[in-house]
């Protein structure tokens, strides 16, 4: 991809590089790219950002499961049509693919906000529980780890796809009978202003979260120097940590949208803990383990380098040995669940989703 260079003069005829940043046009996503931008503009006062929005293919396909959607594929057409426009693009890391598409890297991971799952229940259903909602309550998510997750803990609910940016979602929700409650990433309700929405926060014995879920990314070309450096003073180490664990679980189990895999992490007293679970549809069939490592690490700095990725994250400031145990450490749990049947229950979930 060539790299696009503008320049703003100033009226005091100062020239200075202007720094696009590419969104999407959803409330959401503005919202998260207008915090990153407000962040660099405290750290670099000389720069100009502008932010361009735009649609993507994804933002166009509403009436599909985001499960059925080839989620690598999608990406890939949003990411050539936003990137050769633009210097970065801010993302919700959980929607980004553990393998980028050669030449892009995450040159950020910034402070995770609240990773966990939350309820919204329907107005008429206000103090109310997910445990005490009538027999065949309507629950919308369009999540299968979601999903899953919920059948097996609430047997009594039943679960259907809701599409839609959050705004959409929740005036489906008010609006219409269809649906009891819906399940929405507390991260992004948070954002909103939207708080008070929220009913319960799903702990992880009800439903652990997605890779990545509660992370800002900011994405740029891998070999665009100036600009790694820049975005690189964003990353939060502990976050950063953690979100190479679950990927590198992810991408080790080679998983993705279309099947039932979900995480829980904690930093505590110099370890990481990484839980991993894989589940089927009906989340009758599950497998789950915890392991952990030391997040103690060396002085060493990585070099700038596209080679450095681990995941797709590029966290050049952050020790690398850190780095590599976090990511071993996502492997290693991956491998164990694989040892132990999670191929066979991730091939059956992608199977049955396929043919839905």
């Amino acid at each position: 991809v060539t790299a696009l260079f503008f320049f703003w003069q100033e009226g005091n005829g100062k020239v200075s590089r202007v720094i696009r940043i590419g969104t999407r046009k959803s409330q959401l996503a503005r919202i998260q790219t207008d915090s990153v931008a407000d962040r660099l503009k405290e750290l670099y006062p000389d720069v100009h950002l502008e932010i361009v929005a735009m649609s993507t293919i994804g933002d166009k396909i509403l009436d599909t499961a985001l499960s059925k959607v080839r989620c690598f594929i999608i990406f890939m057409h949003h990411n050539l049509q936003i990137m050769s426009r633009v210097d970065l693009v801010v993302h919700s890391l959980k929607d980004l693919p553990t393998t980028l598409p050669p030449g892009f890297t995450i040159g950020a991971v910034l402070k995770r906000e609240n990773p966990h799952d939350a309820v919204v229940l329907h107005p008429n259903n206000a103090g109310k529980t997910l445990e005490t909602l009538p027999e065949k309550s309507v629950i919308g998510t369009s999540s299968l780890r979601r999903a899953a997750q919920l059948k097996k803990r609430f047997p009594h609910l039943e679960f259907r796809d809701i599409r839609g940016n959050l705004n959409t979602r929740l005036k489906k929700l008010d609006e219409k009978q269809d649906f009891a409650a819906i399940i929405l990433a507390a991260a992004g309700l948070k954002r909103m202003g939207w708080e008070n929405r929220i009913s319960t926060i799903l702990e992880p014995e009800d439903c652990m979260y997605a890779v990545g879920q509660g992370a800002l990314a900011v994405e740029v070309r891998a070999r665009d120097a100036d600009i790694l450096e820049m975005v690189s003073v964003l990353h939060d180490p502990e976050t950063v940590l953690r979100c190479i664990a679950e990927r590198a679980f992810l991408r080790r189990l080679e998983g993705g949208c279309s099947v039932p895999v979900a995480v829980h992490t904690q930093v505590k007293d110099s370890q990481l803990y990484l839980t991993g679970a894989v589940y089927s549809l009906d989340g009758s069939d599950s497998l789950k383990e915890t392991m952990q490592t030391s997040t103690a690490a060396d002085d060493k700095v990585s070099e700038v380098d596209e080679q450095v990725q681990r995941v797709g994250v590029t966290a050049s400031k952050i020790p690398s040995d850190a780095q590599d145990r976090a990511e071993r450490l996502g492997m290693e749990l991956a491998d164990l669940l694989l040892s132990k049947g999670a191929k066979e229950i991730l091939t059956v979930a992608r199977q049955l989703n396929d043919s839905r």
